[in-house]
């Protein structure tokens, strides 16, 4: 198993828990919800994702893995609130009044945009240097000077290289 992957147990917990927020809406709203695709894969500093179309939510499982009780007080709520939103309402604001009154209307929680969560071991970081100072890039800025990109120092002007 990769350090990054989940058991079959976590898997379980998170899926047990976004099944658990449905079941908590429907009472609340006395509808049926169809339940979302759940994935389990990296997906940079966000510890989950919900993809509203497509009606699926992705939590990220090394940030699960540090932070079990959080994940399963605030962001599993968080992700489904989005996908109610979504359902109940079309295209609103992300983070607007009909997402945060799911968020304390249906699950008793506080309407936490962001988490707090140490990222440090999440985000990988490339060391680049140019005539006057080194920078750390993303792995997004990395891939795409791969792929051709050139980033250049704001101070100097001089393109940046990796050390």
């Amino acid at each position: 198993m990769a350090s990054n992957d989940l058991t079959d147990e976590q898997r379980r917990v998170i899926t047990d828990a976004v099944f658990v927020c449905f079941e908590q809406a429907e009472q609340y709203f006395k509808r049926s919800f169809e339940r979302p695709t759940i994935t389990f894969r990296r997906s940079g500093k966000n510890a989950g994702t919900a993809f509203l179309q497509q009606n699926r939510v992705n939590f990220h499982p090394l940030l699960f893995k540090d932070n079990v009780d959080a994940f399963l007080s605030d962001v599993i709520p968080h992700e489904v609130s989005h996908l109610l939103v979504w359902i109940l309402f079309g295209r609103v604001q992300p983070h607007g009044k009909e997402w945060q009154s799911i968020m304390r209307g249906v699950f008793n929680r506080p309407p936490a945009a962001t988490h707090q969560f140490d990222i440090k071991q999440v985000t990988k970081s490339f060391q680049y240097v140019c005539n006057c100072d080194t920078y750390s890039l993303s792995t997004r800025r990395h891939n795409n000077i791969l792929k051709g990109a050139q980033y250049k120092c704001r101070k100097c002007l001089a393109v940046l290289k990796p050390c």
